[in-house]
């Protein structure tokens, strides 16, 4: 089915509500789903018909990323980039696909994560582009994304594809903070094996749930000391906790199996070994005094922490935008992980600023303030704006 967007030009609010009306939720999340299609072509017709170069890029099968570009493609590029996928919808408190306005607020699934950041985002680009006239000597890039909720299929496809930028501005939702850095985090799973017997038998009876038990004992300490002191002046400190736990058959039965699933959270500068060392030097500390313990680590899947120096140009740029607007400038730390730290591994630095409180994504209760996304689209806008007018210096020069 064909999607339209009929909004006024430049119109970021009724942009927000226009996307958060098209279901786009990820269907490896929602198997019910269409998945980023729709919105992908809508948006894209728009933003053709707004003046940009606009291509689809296919990076699973009906799940496109939105590539547009506005403005000289020979010179230096500044990226929007955002995720047009949402999670899914049960338990919502209100209408996912309405897209109501009441109390200076708009209601929806993805409205603050993150629609309102990819319109902010889209109309920013114009009024940078419009500003400049046919004389413009920079060019702007729009990237949404598929699949971010995921695995990040539509970033690191994009990535793939060559398309490079100087800096990137991802619109996640920060509530207008600017937010440099954030956490990685690994998911791994500690298999035990024990011995099966009659609850009888303590004898001949080896309890993999008790011994998961002493691991997680294990890993509780090491989080209150080693982890508690490696901290990051704006994330704060690394953490680990227990996610899933399974294993026994029946009351009366020393339980041969347990299956513990856990998460690390990482700090700029953790990487993947250390975390797997950390889980395999847990499992020493108990087998040390248990010498029956069995217990085998694996390594599920993991996403790099992100940071990006305050000095470097980008994060100078947008809170010089943010003063302009007569706005006090926040540097913050985002909880959560986003495609900001591909970009930043591929070299291209990246940051998160942008309506709306990554608190309710996921959430029950989804909506952004309005005027939220006006001030983001702003904001945005004078960033645009230097960029191109910082590209006319460089071509001067």
């Amino acid at each position: 089915m064909t999607v339209d967007i009929d909004i006024p030009r430049g119109d970021a609010v009724a942009l927000t509500r226009a996307l958060t009306r098209i279901d786009s939720r990820n269907p490896t999340l929602s198997p019910d789903s269409l998945g980023e299609l729709q919105i992908a072509e809508a948006l894209g017709r728009l933003l053709s018909e707004w003046g940009f170069t606009v291509n689809l890029q296919e990076c699973a099968p009906r799940r496109p990323n939105l590539v547009a570009s506005i403005g000289n493609p020979s010179r230096p590029a500044l990226m929007f980039a955002g995720h047009l996928d949402t999670v899914g919808v049960e338990g919502m408190t209100h209408d996912p696909f309405a897209a109501d306005m009441r109390s200076g607020r708009i209601y929806g699934r993805g409205s603050a994560d993150m629609k309102a950041g990819i319109a902010a985002m889209c109309v920013a680009a114009l009024r940078a582009f419009d500003s400049s006239g046919n004389n413009a000597a920079g060019q702007i890039i729009v990237a949404a994304v598929a699949d971010e909720e995921y695995e990040s299929l539509g970033m690191r496809s994009l990535l793939a594809s060559g398309i490079r930028a100087e800096a990137a501005v991802l619109t996640e939702p920060t509530r207008l903070a600017i937010c440099p850095a954030h956490r990685g985090f690994v998911w791994a799973e500690i298999e035990f094996t024990g011995r099966a017997a009659h609850g009888s038998r303590y004898d001949i009876g080896i309890d993999a749930i008790t011994h998961a038990g002493l691991v997680l004992a294990a890993l509780d300490e090491f989080g209150k000391t080693d982890l508690a002191a490696r901290t990051h002046p704006l994330l704060g400190r690394a953490s680990v906790h227990a996610s899933t736990i399974s294993g026994g058959t029946g009351m009366s039965t020393y339980p041969d199996r347990c299956l513990l699933a856990v998460e690390r959270r990482t700090l700029p500068g953790e990487g993947v070994s250390q975390v797997a060392r950390e889980l395999s030097d847990a499992c020493e500390l108990v087998r040390a005094r248990n010498p029956e313990l069995s217990a085998s680590v694996r390594l599920l899947t993991a996403q790099s922490p992100s940071d990006v120096d305050r000095n470097e140009p980008v994060v100078r740029m947008l809170e010089k935008a943010i003063e302009d607007e007569s706005i006090e400038p926040r540097i913050e730390g985002l909880s959560a992980w986003t495609d900001a730290a591909l970009l930043n591994g591929s070299g291209i630095p990246a940051i998160c600023f942008g309506p709306g409180d990554i608190a309710l994504a996921h959430s029950a209760e989804e909506y952004v303030p309005v005027r939220e996304i006006e001030m983001a689209a702003d904001v945005l806008a004078r960033v645009g704006i230097d960029w191109m007018k910082q590209a006319v210096e460089v071509k001067r020069d």
